[in-house]
């Protein structure tokens, strides 16, 4: 007895087992061996499918087949050659008595005839109970328990419950080897698999977790491990804390158990903290503004404004005309030149006025940098405190001057 790999289906089997558990196909009295690389196969084939050497030619075996056929023959010619001589001698034994024509009463009281008969008949009676019996069942205890163990034994090989096989072994104790071979091939398997889980669980990392379902993809803990790498990823995201973070938990896991709380943590920054992207809008909007005063360009300076700012150096409710007016007012007669230079000094809070609309409160310095036509040049310094509107634009703008 050994224990194989079914030449169907790969799944490990005894060679004495009828049919494979796995796919049914014959097993025992359907195998061969490979006498040059060891490989089983299906002894109905002329050649090894692995090494592809020939199947040794069975020479003794056609010899006594021919030998069988050749009695047989000889045998139905001495029958036919008996059967024959009985015929043209039966009436003879009778024919020194029987001259007169009573070789048939003769027959009829011949008492060795009527023992044949009987003989017979009583044959022919038992051959009826027989096959009777066959017909209506076996009542056999034994043959119930062959059917009991046939059962517990198809219903093991199913199971992926290792308590189930070994259920088996225990009750089945005097099962038929080839069964009880192939239950402790498949405990040994399942037993593998846990080990195999039990190691995933002790380590508890993402990565061990992946390296068992990659090796056990029908495991029954799929779901189990799906969820636990679900919470592994949502603790990285948490730690990180960023949009991003949260964003690639989402990426990794549209379905998982805390999609909707990522959701709201990346709204809930957003809501509180200035995103790169944000500073980087309103620093270029403030740089446009200012060198559209140092152009002297009207429509490139009202395009940084909304129509009304509900505050422009003092003065409320100020429109675009008011900003135009004050660059217009600071370049005096005796200015041949302007520069104004914003250092990156921006302090920038925001708040939520509108679903996901931002208004920011923007703080920050800038120098004035003046050359008059007499040669002379003046520096000043600024303390800007400004809004900027969800559309980008300035609504509200105040400075004072920084004496140093």
């Amino acid at each position: 007895m050994a224990i194989i790999k079914c030449p169907e289906c790969g799944h490990e089997v005894s060679d004495h087992a009828e049919t494979c558990p796995s796919c049914g196909i014959a097993i025992a009295g359907h195998i061969a061996r490979c006498p040059q690389c060891g490989y089983y196969y299906f002894n109905n084939l002329t050649a090894c499918p692995h090494c592809h050497a020939p199947r040794p030619d069975d020479a003794a075996t056609a010899s006594q087949q021919n030998s069988v056929l050749k009695e047989n023959s000889d045998s139905a010619d001495n029958v036919n050659n008996n059967s024959a001589y009985v015929a043209h001698t039966g009436v003879q034994d009778g024919a020194g008595g029987g001259a007169n024509g009573n070789n048939g009463a003769s027959t009829e009281s011949n008492p060795n005839k009527n023992r044949n008969i009987i003989i017979a008949v009583a044959v022919a009676v038992i051959v009826v109970i027989v096959v009777a019996f066959n017909m209506c069942g076996n009542d056999d205890p034994d043959a119930k328990g062959d059917d009991k163990e046939q059962t517990a034994y198809e219903y093991a090989m199913q199971s992926d419950d290792p308590a189930v096989l070994q259920s088996y072994l225990d009750t089945y104790t005097d099962a038929d080897e080839a069964h009880r071979d192939s239950i402790m091939a498949h405990l040994q398997r399942l037993q593998s698999i846990d080990a195999d889980w039990n190691n995933a669980l002790v380590s508890g990392t993402k990565s061990a977790l992946e390296e068992y379902l990659e090796k056990h993809p029908d495991s029954p803990h799929k779901q189990e491990i799906w969820d636990k790498i679900d919470s592994i990823d949502w603790s990285i995201a948490k730690s990180k804390n960023t949009p991003e973070a949260y964003q690639t938990y989402i990426s990794d896991h549209s379905d998982g158990k805390y999609a909707d709380q990522a959701e709201d943590a990346i709204k809930k920054i957003k809501t509180k903290d200035v995103q790169p992207e944000e500073k980087q809008m309103v620093s270029g909007l403030f740089r446009r503004f200012f060198q559209s005063i140092n152009t002297r360009n009207d429509g490139a300076l009202t395009g940084t404004c909304e129509d009304v700012l509900t505050s422009f150096l003092g003065k409320p409710q100020a429109t675009k005309n008011d900003v135009v007016t004050f660059m217009n007012k600071i370049y005096k007669a005796d200015v041949s030149n302007m520069n104004w230079f914003i250092n990156n000094d921006y302090d920038i809070k925001k708040r939520e006025v509108g679903d996901e609309e931002y208004e920011y409160q923007v703080t920050f310095s800038a120098q004035q940098v003046v050359d008059k036509t007499t040669g002379e040049q003046k520096k000043t310094k600024f303390k800007i405190k400004a809004k900027v509107s969800p559309e980008g634009k300035i609504s509200e703008m105040n400075m004072s001057k920084i004496i140093e």
